[in-house]
């Protein structure tokens, strides 16, 4: 990363000292804290804002300070010196020397590029880039892969942009680390009136709940330019859909809704008009079912990168141009597919508004979320609204199981890394752990989840319940998932395609029997699955069934790095434990 410009030395922090404090503060920006420290729980909350978690083993966790984690707490209002001080505030020993300047420095990078709407040009087709200092600008046009996009200079610190590279001007810009803080507004969209209910069509109470008002109001900003387009992070069950009804209901314009899945579409289309004064001729599908364009429209991003040939464009891409959309929202917005980061690189000038309970993505592309979408406007810890009960909470469990027999052993232990995960994954041994908590669990709601087919349909066929993959009809989804909301079907499997929307408010344990590796996504949004407040105030119980000593141990504790992050610990039990304990209570 190029050092352009340097703004100051920061500011001056006095050495400090507290041997009880559960944080070593490490120059190389890595955060060592004790779990057993009686202010762990509390340096965890306080650090989550600008740090990230990058291992937990039992007893000591670190967390790393990145400049993204960094510019993303700048977006939303944390100053440097606020950053400072909770280091300060929790260390065991005296700050490095070179980390005060470091985040003083970091966090002033972002907004020391701005793009404006250039004054007077037509239609919204030339930006101003403005820097805070000469040198910066002169800096930026000896850039590699930006001074292409820099036009002529308007004065000595700003030069014009054509808006169609507004996109790819703020990417290389976070590339080389001055994140453009984008003041250039947006084009307004077709208005389209609706409000949101009192009462829902079932005449229940509807209330938006306070933290989805705010979210809503900080991503708005009241219809200014500093608002308009970014991330809201909630967890599962919190209500996110709600969040982009009520931005819906402060913009009144033209939306149109990417989602992940049909099944997904339906659930946007029974809230919007069960919740608001929209109406069915209002809201259209755009999917590989249906494909009809309406003041709202929903569409998947499996359609949206359908191309029949690699060749070809693609061929839906012209969705974004349909209609004068005045807001895009990107639902689950960390599986975006890399093809929408070009598109949307294209449509800078329409709101955009990310909903999704973590912005890890498994392919590293979260400084695209931050430029093309936006920074992070909102985030509320799973904890906290746990504790709010707004969320259930849950108890996770890790039950380790061994490899059933020697010749499975055998098999694996001469097989390749990525056939080991599948074998350690698909452990026969696993089913009578199944089998035990479903005794365990009998007059429950329980969702049975897995990676490999295979598996699932073995344990389909042994306890006679229905499975839903991807390749199950969408009417058949839908029946089976109103029978499990409805009670009628208690236990039900899932592939990976129960990984998100799903609407199963009852659901209150998950089995998971294996997962995509090491995904900490796909962990958050399983223990999400479930997360839903319960009317009697029960709590949900989340089961990881683990080979012992295999690979998939390995990953396992990768994937339980973000819900440790989120305050929530794993109990380790053995299988040759539980399994007797379960058969006891349930005879």
């Amino acid at each position: 990363m190029p050092r352009i410009a340097s703004t100051g030395t920061g500011p001056q922090v006095p050495p400090t000292c507290d041997l009880a404090n559960p944080c070593i503060v490490q120059s190389d920006r890595t955060i060592l804290v004790e779990v057993n420290n009686p202010r762990y729980a509390a340096a965890r909350d306080a650090l989550a804002p600008f740090a990230e978690l990058e291992k937990s083993p039992e007893h000591l966790h670190t967390y790393r300070i990145t400049n993204l984690s960094l510019w993303n707490a700048a977006a939303v209002g944390l100053t440097s010196q606020q950053v400072i001080e909770t280091l300060l505030r929790f260390t065991k020993f005296p700050l490095p020397p070179n980390l005060p300047v470091d985040i003083s420095e970091t966090m002033a990078r972002y907004g020391r590029i701005r793009l404006e709407r250039l004054s007077g040009s037509q239609s919204g087709l030339a930006l101003r880039l403005v820097c805070d200092q000469p040198a910066l600008l002169a800096e930026l046009r000896r850039q590699k892969g930006l001074r292409d996009y820099l036009g002529e200079s308007l004065d000595e610190r700003s030069c014009q942009v054509a808006a169609a590279h507004r996109g790819v001007v703020k990417q290389a810009l976070i590339t080389i680390g001055y994140p453009a803080e984008d003041l250039a507004g947006y084009t307004d969209g077709a208005d389209l009136p609706l409000a949101l209910r009192d009462r829902t069509l079932e005449d229940r109470p509807f209330v938006v709940r306070d933290y989805q008002r705010e979210a809503a109001a900080v991503f708005h900003a009241g219809g200014q330019a500093r608002g308009g387009s970014g991330v809201i992070v909630l967890p599962c069950g919190a209500g996110k859909t709600i969040v982009g009804l009520a931005v819906m209901a402060l913009l009144q314009k033209h939306t149109l809704i990417l989602t992940t899945s049909i099944t997904a579409v339906k659930q946007w289309k029974r809230e919007l008009l069960d919740k608001t004064t929209l109406t069915a001729e209002q809201i259209k599908e755009y999917t590989g079912e249906s494909k009809e364009i309406g003041p709202v429209t929903i569409a998947t991003y499996q359609i949206l990168t359908y191309r029949p040939d690699k060749t070809e464009e693609f061929p839906h891409f012209g969705l974004f141009e349909q209609r004068d959309w005045g807001l895009i929202i990107y639902d689950e917005v960390h599986l975006l597919p890399a093809p929408v980061f070009r598109v949307t690189a294209q449509i800078q000038a329409r709101r955009r508004l990310g909903l999704t309970a973590t912005l890890i993505r498994e392919d590293g592309r979260e400084g695209d979320v931050f430029a093309l979408i936006g920074p992070k406007r909102y985030d509320v810890p799973w904890r906290e609204l746990e504790t709010q009960g707004w969320i259930a909470s849950a108890q996770c469990t890790e039950i380790r199981v061994n490899l059933s027999n020697d010749a499975i052993r055998l098999e694996y232990a001469v097989a390749e890394r990525r056939a080991q995960y599948r074998i350690a994954s698909e452990n026969p041994a696993k089913d009578e752990v199944v089998a035990a908590l479903l005794h365990r669990h009998a007059q429950q709601q329980v969702l049975i989840i897995g990676q490999y087919l295979s598996q699932l349909r073995r344990l389909a066929r042994r306890f006679q319940l229905p499975l839903i993959t991807g390749s199950t009809p969408n009417s058949e989804r839908e029946q089976l998932y109103l029978r499990f909301r409805q009670g009628q079907l208690r236990h039900l499997i899932l592939s990976k395609v129960g990984n998100f929307a799903i609407d199963l408010p009852d659901a209150n344990v998950l089995i998971q029997v294996s997962g995509t590796f090491g995904s900490r996504q796909e962990e958050a949004q399983r223990l999400g699955r479930i997360l839903r407040p319960k009317s009697d105030g029960s709590t949900a119980h989340f089961y990881t069934l683990v080979t012992r000593d295999t690979c998939e141990q390995d990953f396992a504790h990768h994937r339980q790095l973000f819900l440790t992050e989120q305050g929530y610990s794993y109990e380790i039990l053995d299988a040759s434990e539980l399994v007797p304990l379960c058969r006891r209570e349930a005879g």
